[in-house]
């Protein structure tokens, strides 16, 4: 049986360039004034990428991409690869080139560089908290529009990994659904009548009667929506491994550990990209 974990697609030039335009062209806008105003034509500079707080960088490339799209005579050199971890203090890359165009890019660069950086961070010290068990970690679809990819990236930089990328790649029969459907059956018939593209179907239950009905279905995927960790560890007995089990709600670093224990395959935490701390980068001016 399927597991929740979807491919995503690589963040190729194309993708970069089209995220990195939109940013720029909402900063920019007809031009950076202050830049254009207060520096010469010809004045060219070198900068360097200083990791205030220690974490994991992710975004490296989009940074770079951001600096190019402005002018694609900066240069841009990481001495890191997304998914390393970085020290307090710790330099960790440059960009040179027109100083007005540094500036220009420095916010946006930094904006991706230091949300997804926070993105990956945060992934991380999840994955270590479960180290041990079986349990894996995964993102959800609460992430910041228009930046999904961006957000799923760095939880992959972080150790993590990703669920599905939107409503397109994996049918989530939810409880709004259950309810609009009429019941669980109900629901899963109506998208095994319509599911011609074979999408894993995965269903959300929330007491064991739920997951009884959902194991008799034969379907995917079970999600154990805010469950408590005895109920959980019911569950996980009654399945049997008949069908990977997915944990959901009420997920913290002070909760993931004791969630992992109870035999869940996987847990998804919407902290992960829903509230992003980013982390602390600067862009030091030579």
């Amino acid at each position: 049986m399927p597991g929740p974990i979807r491919p995503m697609p690589d963040l190729d030039r194309s993708t970069l360039e089209r995220v990195a335009r939109s940013a720029i062209e909402e900063d920019l806008g007809p031009g950076d004034y202050t830049s254009l105003w207060t520096l010469p034509d010809d004045a060219r500079s070198r900068a360097t990428f200083l990791a205030k707080k220690g974490g994991v960088v992710a975004g490296l490339q989009v940074a770079a991409t951001v600096f190019q799209v402005v002018d694609e005579r900066c240069q841009v050199r990481f001495l890191l690869r997304d998914g390393d971890e970085v020290r307090s203090g710790q330099e960790f890359g440059a960009v040179e080139g027109p100083a007005r165009a540094l500036l220009s890019a420095e916010r946006t660069a930094l904006n991706f560089l230091q949300r997804m950086s926070g993105i990956a961070t945060a992934t991380r010290r999840y994955v270590e908290a479960v180290r041990g068990t079986k349990a894996v970690i995964l993102d959800t679809r609460k992430t910041a529009p228009g930046l999904r990819l961006l957000d799923k990236w760095a939880v992959r930089a972080g150790g993590g990994q990703n669920h599905r990328i939107g409503l397109y790649d994996m049918v989530l029969i939810k409880d709004n659904h259950i309810r609009a459907a009429g019941g669980i059956t109900e629901a899963v018939q109506a998208v095994r009548a319509r599911n011609t593209l074979g999408l894993p179907v995965e269903v959300e239950v929330t007491d064991l009667a739920q997951l009884r009905e959902a194991l008799g279905l034969i379907v995917d995927h079970v999600l154990l929506d805010n469950m408590g960790l005895e109920e959980m560890r019911k569950a996980v007995a009654l399945t049997a491994g008949r069908v990977p089990l997915e944990a959901s709600g009420g997920v913290n670093l002070d909760t993931v550990a004791a969630i992992a224990a109870t035999g869940v395959d996987y847990i998804s935490v919407g902290a992960l990209t829903h509230s992003v701390q980013a982390l602390d980068i600067s862009l030091e001016m030579e």
